[in-house]
């Protein structure tokens, strides 16, 4: 039973990675398409430098560094995308406590689930330290 569980993690774990980096690279192919995904307006000049620079690089290092953790078996791979998610999650509150952003709920709990899932497997999966 264990071993399938564990294999439904690496399943889940790596659609995670997947889905992130085609975030990525769609930000590096269709900034545009991306930022209006997003529920941002498509910038020009040095605004559209930050968002397909910071938003490009968020996306993929969150999902390459998963699938490295996935790859390598190595759990301090996970950590990285875990530091990212949570300070995403903490961000969208702090901008909607005093900023008065929009509250997000679902985007919040997307990225504070994803985070749990893969401190999870970080604590599961991985055959080395």
């Amino acid at each position: 039973m264990r071993l399938v569980l564990e294999r439904f993690l690496v399943g889940m774990v790596g659609l995670i990675a997947f889905f992130f980096i085609i975030l990525g690279v769609r930000w590096l192919v269709d900034p545009s398409a991306s930022a209006i995904g997003l529920g941002l307006a498509p910038q020009a000049g040095l605004g559209l430098s930050s968002q397909v620079g910071d938003l490009s690089a968020f996306f993929l290092v969150t999902g390459l560094s998963i699938l490295f953790a996935l790859t390598s078996r190595n759990r301090l791979w996970y950590y990285p995308s875990v530091m990212l998610l949570l300070a995403a999650a903490i961000g969208r509150t702090i901008a909607w406590l005093f900023h008065g952003a929009a509250f997000a709920p679902l985007l919040i709990a997307f990225e504070i689930g994803v985070g749990l899932l893969l401190l999870l497997a970080s604590k599961t999966l991985p055959k080395q330290e």
